[in-house]
């Protein structure tokens, strides 16, 4: 079962609950309702924009939703998920019952394809809006719309249908798209596949528990042994993906944007199951690499192993708050002066997200969706509803 003690290491660190609050609230008017919210409202629904390809994506969608239903904010959430369902859910052909990952502002579609990281997200989004505010009417019944979405993910293809799966049904690992022959790190969140484990349609809920499992044994291997980095994209053994993809040219074998997420999950992962199959250890590997390499100038972008590449990081704001957030992995009692260097080192990077603000600018969008899921996270504020 998973843990209801949720952890506020702004506290350990000396930080007082009228500051933590006062903080976290004036933290959310600024993401949805400030002077540079990406958060757009139109008639009863709402949507999050990339700021920096201008778009809508399933991916931000659905971290706006978790957000509204951790915040407790269910006219933030209903405005999302009914832009979502009448803009990006598709009703027929190979992606039926998937969402298009990315749409223009007015709804227009760009791509007809689904992005997995999107529907996990949104499954859950859903799961939590049921349990904290109950079930309503149409696309309002929120347990329904994620446990048929979950079915879809896992069944597509099946009998007279069409299309294919999200997950690899025999290894029991996410893809990076349906009928895709590799994966991507950052998308594997087995605390969340630990809840539809218990509340998927029951038919499903024995794969989801292997698929927790599986999914922490990933994650262990994608993350370089010295380093802690782990690359955008994998082969089913953890290993990079380097070879040519149809659709573009672009290296995803590094450590780029996608790949921070992945130590945000690993601490998101420990507080609320505690279940360590060798990925906790990645967060003190990659937080100690990050400061012995970046102490005196910007994150850039680099190889697996640490070799530090000349492209600047396109999410600095974001690589530093996810990491700040894996910070949860070391499950010692946070202290700036602890003689421990690895409890020390976590309370640094936990010290230098408070002392950061939001991200302004074009590139804002992503950046500050992590950090505002890093915010709630290490304030206690991440929780299973």
């Amino acid at each position: 079962m998973f843990k209801n003690n949720y952890r506020n290491v702004f506290a350990e660190i000396g930080k007082s609950e009228t500051e933590i609050k006062t903080r976290l609230d004036k933290l959310t008017e600024e993401f949805f309702f400030g002077d540079d919210s990406f958060y757009h409202e139109v008639g009863d629904m709402g949507y999050l924009e990339d700021t920096g390809n201008h778009d809508a994506r399933t991916e931000g969608m659905s971290y706006g939703m978790m957000l509204a239903v951790q915040l407790d904010r269910k006219d933030i959430f209903d405005r999302i998920w009914k832009w979502s369902k009448h803009y990006m859910y598709m009703t027929d052909g190979w992606n039926a019952g998937y969402f298009a990952w990315s749409c223009k502002p007015d709804g227009t579609r760009n791509s007809d394809g689904p992005a997995p990281d999107g529907e996990e997200y949104y499954a859950m989004a859903l799961f939590f809006a049921s349990h904290r505010w109950g079930d309503g009417e149409g696309i309002f019944n929120y347990s329904k719309e994620a446990k048929d979405l979950l079915r879809s993910c896992l069944h597509k293809g099946e009998g007279d249908t069409v299309g294919a799966p999200m997950w690899d049904i025999e290894r029991k690992l996410i893809l990076f798209g349906p009928a895709c022959d590799f994966s991507d790190a950052s998308y594997h969140l087995p605390h969340f596949y630990e809840l539809f484990a218990l509340w998927a349609y029951e038919e499903d809920r024995e794969f989801w528990a292997g698929a927790a499992k599986a999914s922490r044994e990933y994650i262990a291997k994608s993350c370089h042994p010295a380093t802690g980095m782990s690359p955008e994209y994998g082969e089913f053994d953890g290993s990079p993906m380097s070879r040519p993809l149809p659709w573009t040219h672009d290296r995803h074998d590094y450590f780029y944007s996608d790949a921070y997420r992945t130590a945000a999950n690993i601490g998101l992962d420990c507080v609320w199951f505690g279940k360590d199959e060798g990925h906790f250890a990645a967060v003190p590997r990659l937080q100690h690499t990050l400061g012995i390499i970046n102490r005196d100038e910007p994150y850039m972008t680099y190889e697996v192993d640490g070799t530090k590449l000349t492209q600047p990081a396109l999410h600095p704001v974001g690589l530093m708050a996810a990491t700040a957030m894996g910070s949860l992995a070391v499950r010692d009692k946070l202290s700036l002066t602890s003689p421990d260097p690895k409890v020390r080192l976590a309370a640094e990077w936990v010290e230098k997200l408070w002392n950061s603000p939001l991200r302004t600018g074009g590139r804002r969008y992503y950046d500050n969706c992590l950090y505002m899921f890093a915010f709630l996270a290490l304030s206690g504020n991440y929780r299973i509803w």
